[in-house]
């Protein structure tokens, strides 16, 4: 996805509904899709959403999907091919928007099934970008390594449901839960107030301290190294997604990929500076710019720049006086 604007992306969403809840901790009752949209509406538009079931097997979900602009193909069970109907129909669908749909350049495969492989490889092949979108415990890692990108859903804990859809009408709190990044997801928001600092803590599931990754420290030295001038951010995370398509700074203990940065710049594996309003990393030695904010404690070794101006009053030449010449 590197080298277009978030507004450029036409994103289609398939979804295998099954597959995401057999044996995945989330069923029918309490499944919550828009969490997985809003991480995907930050990359672009979501111009076509379509999911794929027998429906009356799974009634409860009905509704749910419908407040979310999923379009509902039923897929009645067959006697001999039973679940990989619905699967078929997936691909054929997927694959005939790719070539009627140039526009539509991402696609988004909700399922952790294995048997999506050759779909995912199609799809890349024709230069589209393929997400893959399913539950942690229930996705092949087979399938994770075809993809471009990986989301991992997460199921609600015991008695979650209940208590929030109570509060909130069973969406915008989850929404906050599900998504990571710019929402705080795991529950890091919360840490800001001492109340809320204990139930983050409990939401990571006991990861206490944060780690750099090895993934990440590789990277950027990678990037870092062959950089003739300051990058961007962005493109140290989209490098890192195409080494492990699963990666999230959240999974580490990290709120936010800034914050893994951040980590790093301790570290002593890069430096962040401010270019207007666009920051940016470059190598802890580089001499390309300089700190817009951090002037701190005398970091100002780049503030020396400005001293060799005066050399070009230096040696000025002289001209003799015309009056002086005797005429």
């Amino acid at each position: 996805m590197a080298g277009r604007t978030d507004e450029q992306h036409r994103i289609a969403l398939f979804i295998d509904f099954e597959n995401l809840v057999t044996n995945t901790g989330i069923s029918a009752n309490n499944f919550d899709l828009q969490p997985a949209l809003d991480q995907l509406l930050e990359q672009g538009k979501v111009v076509f959403r379509r999911a794929y079931c027998n429906w009356s097997r799974f009634e409860d979900a009905k509704q749910r999907l419908h407040d979310v602009g999923v379009e509902l193909v039923d897929v009645p069970p067959s006697t001999r091919a039973g679940k990989n109907s619905a699967d078929m129909r997936l691909v054929i669908d997927a694959l005939e928007l790719c070539y009627a749909r140039e526009q539509i350049d991402t696609f988004v495969i909700a399922s952790g099934d294995s048997d999506f492989c050759p779909l995912a490889y199609k799809l890349r092949e024709n230069g589209r970008t393929v997400i893959g979108l399913a539950v942690r415990e229930a996705s092949s890692q087979m399938f994770v390594r075809a993809c471009d990108q990986f989301i991992y859903m997460k199921p609600k804990h015991r008695g979650e449901s209940s208590h929030k859809d109570k509060d909130h009408g069973g969406r915008g709190s989850k929404s906050d839960e599900g998504k990571g990044g710019k929402r705080g997801g795991k529950g890091h928001d919360k840490g800001h107030d001492a109340k809320g600092g204990k139930e983050a803590s409990e939401s990571k599931g006991g990861k206490g301290k944060a780690e750099v990754p090895a993934v990440a420290r590789e990277v950027v030295q990678s990037l870092l190294r062959r950089a003739t001038g300051p990058l961007n951010p962005s493109l140290v995370k989209e490098t890192i997604v195409r080494k492990e398509p699963d990666f999230d700074e959240r999974d580490h203990g990290f709120s936010t990929f800034a914050r893994l940065l951040e980590a790093l710049e301790q570290e002593g594996l890069l430096r962040r500076i401010q270019q207007g309003r666009q920051g940016y990393i470059v190598g802890p030695d580089s001499d390309f710019g300089a700190p817009a904010r951090e002037t701190k404690g005398g970091k100002g070794r780049h503030a020396k720049a400005p001293a060799p101006v005066e050399e070009e009053e230096e040696e000025l030449e002289s001209y003799p006086d015309p009056d002086d010449e005797g005429l």
